[in-house]
């Protein structure tokens, strides 16, 4: 049996045109975590991310600490998860 979780998140703050998708896709490839990232209209960067506990813990105190150039100012955990129960596999960035 899978102990893998899956989280969604909208990150919220100065995190485009700062290399916040590139960040979370080198940081999820270290980690091991699957998932998609992707700019919103809204200056926002949208995230599934799926792994181990522990490795989507570590991940998502990579994101609020984000690349030097970026400010992150919230991460919402969204309730959905897309595709749940379906696996990514690798991690990929989304146009």
């Amino acid at each position: 049996m899978s102990t893998d979780i899956t989280k969604h998140v909208i990150i919220s703050g100065r995190v485009q045109g700062v290399g916040f998708r590139y960040f979370t896709k080198k940081s999820a490839e270290s980690l091991g975590v699957s998932g998609w990232v992707k700019n919103l209209r809204s200056g926002d960067v949208e995230a599934v991310l799926q792994g181990s506990s522990e490795s989507i813990d570590e991940m998502m105190n990579r994101l609020e600490a984000g690349p030097t150039t970026a400010r992150v100012d919230e991460i919402k955990e969204l309730e959905d998860k897309p595709n749940a129960q379906q696996r990514v596999n690798g991690f990929n960035v989304k146009r």
